[in-house]
């Protein structure tokens, strides 16, 4: 059984720190939570080691404008599930798995592929020879609106989120950046690790850190990355994920969107195929709070009908990270979907 790990308010305000900067040095967070470079540091190796916190690329606003993503629902006896969790794990293209509570889904994927062909080799050929699915939804992913990385703590106070800053906006690219040999590369280590320096990244890509600056600086400018930080359930608050499917009218799916959008508790917003056109993810503070949530959003948005409520019992993996089931990160299984 593993030991209890105190989280203090300093390390509650690092990560939300490094939420809103993450490649930031600890010199320059320093100052603002009013210790030393050196206690961050040790700080932030202590966070990692116990895989309560952790910083990684994932796919930036790029993605869902010029490849595939996709929510899969799943349906599987209950003996199956386990197992079927486990083999999902070690494919690339479910980069995010959540066991739910009885109901439309046993399990629920969050997969990204290059196109939409890998996306339907996925659907089509790889679960199709995992025995033991019974049904499989899948719900294309026509625009994402907000992703994970705008989830915030809220441990910092105004002042030093002042301080801070808002974090950089990427340009909107006038085309679609090719990515060669070196950034692949890179990408391949940053998902692993976000917070590697230049010169470790340098070594491992064979170039130079100046090449380094460059690229990763080029990759996050046309939004094909960005850069989050995670942290596990305790010091989260043991959040509830809930997500909500919808239908409402296309007119209003930019006012449901700005309005899912101003809650701290959502993680996700994407309007999807199917019946029902917005998926959102929030993470609420128990189940009273999902019908709360509910009935306030239902009062803003008349048109807005929720036909479904998947409740995440535990993730299994997330962005490619595998988390136990005290939500602390135990390994990676990197994803590569560019």
């Amino acid at each position: 059984m593993r030991e209890t790990v105190t989280v203090s308010e300093l390390d509650l305000a690092l990560v939300n720190a490094l939420q809103l900067r993450p490649r930031a040095s600890w010199s320059e967070l320093a100052p603002l939570l009013g210790v030393t470079a050196g206690t961050l540091a040790r700080r932030w190796e202590r966070l990692s080691a116990e895989g309560l916190a952790w910083v990684y690329a994932a796919p930036g606003r790029e993605f869902s404008r010029n490849r595939c993503s996709a929510f899969v629902l799943l349906r599987c006896l209950p003996q199956d599930r386990a197992r079927l969790a486990a083999g999902l794990s070690a494919l690339p293209e479910a980069v995010t798995i959540e066991l739910t509570g009885p109901g439309s889904a046993d399990l629920l994927l969050d997969v990204l592929a290059p196109d939409l062909t890998a996306l339907g080799r996925f659907l089509g050929e790889k679960l199709d020879r995992m025995p033991g699915i019974l049904s499989v939804n899948c719900l294309f992913t026509t625009s994402l609106y907000v992703e994970g990385s705008r989830w915030r703590l809220r441990s910092l106070d105004p002042a030093q989120l002042t301080a801070l800053g808002s974090p950089a906006s990427a340009g909107e690219p006038s085309r679609t950046l090719t990515l060669d040999a070196v950034d692949r590369a890179l990408l391949d280590e940053l998902v692993r690790d976000g917070r590697l320096g230049l010169a470790d990244l340098a070594e491992r890509t064979a170039t130079s850190p100046a090449t380094v600056r460059r690229r990763v600086r080029r990759l996050t400018d046309s939004s094909v990355l960005t850069f989050r930080c995670d942290l596990a359930s305790a010091p989260a608050g043991h959040p509830v994920p809930v997500s909500l499917l919808g239908r409402v009218p296309a007119r209003d799916i930019a006012a449901v969107h700005r309005t899912l959008a101003a809650l701290p508790e959502c993680r996700l917003v994407a309007a999807v195929t199917g019946p029902a056109n917005i998926f959102a993810t929030l993470w609420v503070h128990d189940l009273g709070d999902i019908q709360r949530r509910e009935t306030a959003l239902c009062a803003r948005l008349p048109s807005l009908t929720v036909t479904d409520r998947i409740v995440g019992l535990h993730t299994v993996k997330r962005m490619g990270h595998l988390l136990d089931e005290e939500g602390r990160r135990v390994g990676v299984q990197p994803i590569s979907p560019w």
